[in-house]
């Protein structure tokens, strides 16, 4: 395989460019009910199913610090990540009523500088 170094991106059609630090670095389509799955990732090696709506996604590559910026969705009331970490985050998905809830669709996209 082989490294392309670069500062700024600009996908073919586009008229602007943008930086590479503002790309995801990590982003995940889970399956979030029953045996849970991945449908789609990048830079995700597993997730653990730690309880309802509790849920640790683990990189492939590392992040070079816990200083990271995540964007979280689900078919549910509230996702969010917590306990970010350079390997890891957890994640999880909640009701109207703010209680733990499992969905069968959630996703995040974690940006940050990978080692």
């Amino acid at each position: 395989m082989s490294t392309l170094t670069v500062t700024n991106i600009k996908a073919t059609g586009e008229t602007a460019s943008r930086a590479v630090s503002g790309v995801a670095g990590a982003w995940i389509d889970l399956v979030g009910t029953g045996t849970i799955s991945i449908d789609a990732s990048f830079n995700i090696a597993s997730v653990t199913d730690n309880g309802t709506g509790d849920y640790t996604q683990t990189y492939s590559n590392a992040f070079s610090s816990n200083d990271l910026s995540f964007l979280t969705s689900s078919n549910g009331y509230m996702t969010r990540a917590y306990n970010s970490q350079t390997t890891y985050a957890d994640v999880r998905t909640y009701n109207s009523a703010a209680s733990a809830g499992d969905y069968s669709r959630v996703h995040t996209a974690t940006f940050g500088d990978l080692v």
